[in-house]
């Protein structure tokens, strides 16, 4: 399996186009999100033909949209790890080409080389960036990027070959509304900063993965202090404390030094304070997505 895998990474390797992913990462790796993760737990036979037997059809995909770096991408490399199947990258920029008709043929062979993939998980990172500009489209490229997108969700709508799609998006407002449309998506998941119980798991993940334990107490520290943190917030924090005790004659880490580097920056919560609002404001309170996490946060009345 793993010689046909390699011959097939190869392949996408050529054109560019599509990237074969070998991921470590697990349902395990993810701090949270138990929602999102009992959903996609609750499909991983679902390829088989025992599914097909039963009367089901293959799963479409999910989008996920919400806060960077609070684990969507994570998420679609825990997936295709837990349902043991090919993880394959999209980056819908590097279709567009100058020449007339290129970037039509290019989606084109894009999709044949996912189904030829299949079972696959297709990932389509920061969707976005590179699903965004169709209403301008007649009028800067001669209709190239409405075409293309047009062709993208033509298939994800008809598609029967078991390539299931997870899309991830930080700002929802750029997407085409025809994306959002039920039949495309089988869910839509909303992932928000990561509450106290889900802050508690990502620092015991992100302290065993380099062979770290804290006592309750000292946990207890680092889970108060990084509230409103994202989780690769906390991750850098942890890494920014280990260099702190690396320097310092490689002594034992303590919360203090993970606290420490967490007050140190300002996180993504303030920054962008506006924008996650309206995230929220979308996704949660007008009830347009499913929220990723078992125990919801308290939203802000709008």
């Amino acid at each position: 399996v793993q010689s046909v895998l390699d011959m097939k990474s190869q392949t996408l390797r050529k054109d560019g186009m599509l990237e074969y992913l070998q991921v470590e990462e697990n349902m395990e790796s993810i701090g949270g999100l138990d929602n999102l993760k009992h959903w996609l737990v609750r499909r991983k036979r679902a390829f088989g033909q025992a599914a097909r037997a039963f009367g089901l059809p293959n799963p479409k995909g999910i989008l996920l949209m919400g806060i960077s770096g609070c684990g969507k991408s994570l998420t679609a490399k825990a997936c295709a790890s837990n349902w043991e199947i090919p993880l394959v990258r999209f980056d819908v920029g590097r279709v567009f080409n100058k020449l007339m008709g290129e970037s039509e043929g290019n989606i084109r062979k894009v999709i044949q080389i996912a189904e030829t993939m299949a079972p696959c998980v297709l990932w389509i990172d920061e969707a976005e960036k590179g699903l965004s500009g169709t209403k301008a489209s007649g009028e800067l490229d001669s209709g190239v990027t409405a075409r293309v997108v047009g062709t993208i969700l033509t298939w994800m709508q008809e598609k029967t070959a078991p390539v299931f799609v997870i899309a991830t998006a930080n700002d929802v407002s750029k997407l085409p509304p025809e994306l959002l449309r039920k039949g495309r998506f089988d869910e839509i998941f909303f992932v928000d900063l990561p509450n106290e119980e889900e802050r508690s798991e990502i620092v015991k993940i992100q302290l065993k993965k380099r062979n770290r334990e804290l006592g309750e107490m000292e946990m207890k520290k680092i889970v108060e202090a990084s509230k409103d943190y994202t989780g690769a917030e906390i991750e850098q924090a942890v890494i920014a404390g280990l260099y702190e005790c690396f320097e310092e004659k490689e002594r034992k880490l303590t919360a203090n030094d993970v606290v420490n580097a967490i007050k140190s920056f300002i996180p993504l919560s303030t920054t962008m304070q506006r924008e996650i609002d309206e995230l929220r404001d979308w996704g949660i309170v007008q009830g347009r997505a499913r929220n990723a996490s078992l125990k919801v946060r308290q939203i802000p009345s709008f």
